[in-house]
């Protein structure tokens, strides 16, 4: 990571601020849906690992290869 990266905290306080307006101020309930979209994410990711180790390419790959084909 570019140290310029590591100095630059701006869209982490942005992010940090939106969410916490989000939740009315609230932190508690800030923290609450933060660990809930985590979670989300982290099952949404284990599927796809899932999928992938089964042989599926998703969709959205799908779409990719058939775009790079016709252009060839």
């Amino acid at each position: 990571m570019p140290a310029n990266a590591l100095l630059d905290n701006s869209h982490y306080e942005q992010a940090c601020d939106q969410a916490i307006a989000m939740c009315d101020g609230n932190l508690r309930s800030t923290i609450k849906a933060l660990i809930m979209a985590n979670e989300y994410l982290e099952a949404e990711l284990a599927e796809l690992q899932a999928a992938i180790s089964a042989g599926c390419i998703p969709e959205t790959s799908r779409s990719k290869m058939r775009s790079k084909s016709s252009a060839a």
